[in-house]
């Protein structure tokens, strides 16, 4: 059974910084994609960053310059490292994975995941 576990959120002060990590177990992911996607309720999944199999990385334009993604190489730990932190980027944060073995690109779309965490809360105040 692949299931995935975020950690990390929690409340901060715009400007500050937090690192949510991913832990997959049942599978490694070093050869198939995993992303970041967040949630405010009433709106979609929204795609944040992503890796795929081949290490290609790929940050949304909303948080680009102030979040990164990094993954360990034996495929079970993804992270994701906010900085510079605002407001409007509080959400409920979701770990995903994918089934397409060594994809040259990262897929955005929620659909194209089948593995998904549970969410981790990341409130930020002004």
């Amino acid at each position: 059974q692949v299931t995935l576990v975020e950690s990390g959120g929690g409340l901060v002060q715009a400007g500050d910084s937090l690192r949510l990590s991913c832990a997959g177990s049942g599978r490694s992911f070093n050869r198939y994609g995993m992303a970041w996607f967040r949630q405010v309720p009433g709106n979609e999944r929204e795609f944040v960053a992503g890796i795929s199999g081949r290490d290609i990385t790929r940050i949304a334009d909303s948080v680009k310059g102030r979040f990164s993604i990094s993954r360990d190489n034996g495929g079970t730990t993804m992270d994701l490292q906010m900085s510079s932190l605002k407001p409007e980027d509080t959400a409920v944060y979701y770990c995903a994975g994918d089934n397409h073995l060594h994809l040259g690109r990262v897929l955005t779309t929620p659909r194209s995941y089948v593995y998904w965490g549970q969410g981790t809360q990341v409130t930020v105040s002004s």
